[in-house]
């Protein structure tokens, strides 16, 4: 765990979440005898390069490209007392084989790792069927999930060893999208980054957005607060730090966290919710040209959020 929580500046030298990814599992593999991997030809050679599949053939399992039956075949692992890591690309992993995750881990009652990468359009030139903006929202219908959402190689390190020891159903959702730092107690809960008066609107960053809400926010009167893990959402940290008026910045569909947020604040509260929208774009550029068409890059999100926060004129009723 030398890697583990430090902190790196972006450049040439960090590694990116899905690299972590496979360093860290073929080390859990190494490790732990009880730990397994399932693939469907995703992620095949990085795990062939680490020596993780020739050193543990009876652990390292591919499927070929048969989503549902990776999802059973790491759920029967799961109920032989194995420690299953699911890996694919989002729509992939959480939509086709939804039924399978719901069925064969929820209603069977044993836990897993699904690790995700793609999040929501990091590979648009993939087209839509490797996009997933609603995957967060699909898996919040489940009971009992922890949802990960590191914005960095650290926390994705973190967020995965967390899921092995912890025995419970776990969702990591990897992107090529990073922050330059990793933020200590963001796979816990949720942490306050820029403090501000008290009363102050606050902005919560999810995963990889905390760097642009960070430059978007930089000389607003507001605090910001960050987690890399929205499900179970801090809810006792929301109330200490929730204001009359809160927005959320998230990398996936947006309103994705209001029902949590609205159900821990015990106020009233107004809430703006940024995110990726409901439409599909039919013209595909980069990662980064779609966040600035969703407006949640840090020139969409300073505009939104200044709108949002603008003084309200009273209303009286005639």
């Amino acid at each position: 765990m030398s890697s583990l929580l430090t902190s790196n500046a972006a450049g040439a030298d960090m590694d990116t979440m899905r690299e972590r990814f496979t360093t860290v599992t073929t080390e859990l593999l190494d490790q732990d005898p009880h730990v397994a991997l399932v693939l469907a030809d995703i992620g095949v050679p990085p795990f062939r390069e680490s020596g993780a599949y020739r050193r543990h053939p009876d652990r390292v399992i591919n499927v070929g490209i048969r989503e549902q039956l990776m999802i059973g075949v790491g759920a029967g692992m799961a109920l032989e007392g194995l420690k299953p890591i699911i890996h694919t690309y989002a729509p992939f992993l959480i939509e086709r084989p939804f039924e399978q995750i719901k069925l064969d881990f929820g209603h069977q009652g044993v836990s897993g790792v699904l690790v995700s990468i793609g999040a929501s359009a990091d590979w648009v030139e993939g087209g839509r069927t490797h996009m997933a903006p609603g995957d967060v929202a699909l898996m919040g219908t489940l009971s009992g999930w922890d949802i990960f959402v590191p914005g960095n190689p650290d926390e994705a390190e973190e967020a995965l060893r967390t899921a092995i020891d912890g025995g419970r159903c776990s969702y990591i959702r990897l992107s090529t999208q990073q922050n330059q730092r990793s933020i200590p107690g963001a796979v816990e809960g949720l942490v306050m980054v820029r403090p501000a008066r008290r009363g102050a609107p606050l902005v919560i960053a999810v995963g990889p957005m905390l760097d642009d809400t960070l430059t978007a926010t930089a000389d607003l009167d507001v605090a910001v607060a960050y987690t890399a893990r929205p499900a179970p959402f801090d809810e006792e940290a929301l109330r200490r730090f929730a204001s009359a008026e809160l927005v959320v910045v998230e990398p996936y569909l947006e309103g994705t966290s209001a029902h949590r947020i609205n159900q821990a604040v015990d106020r009233p509260l107004r809430l703006l919710s940024l995110g990726f929208g409901r439409d599909e774009l039919r013209h595909y550029g980069s990662a980064r040209e779609h966040r600035a068409a969703w407006g949640i890059d840090a020139s969409g999100l300073r505009s939104r959020i200044e709108e949002f926060l603008k003084p309200r004129r009273p209303v009286f009723a005639g």
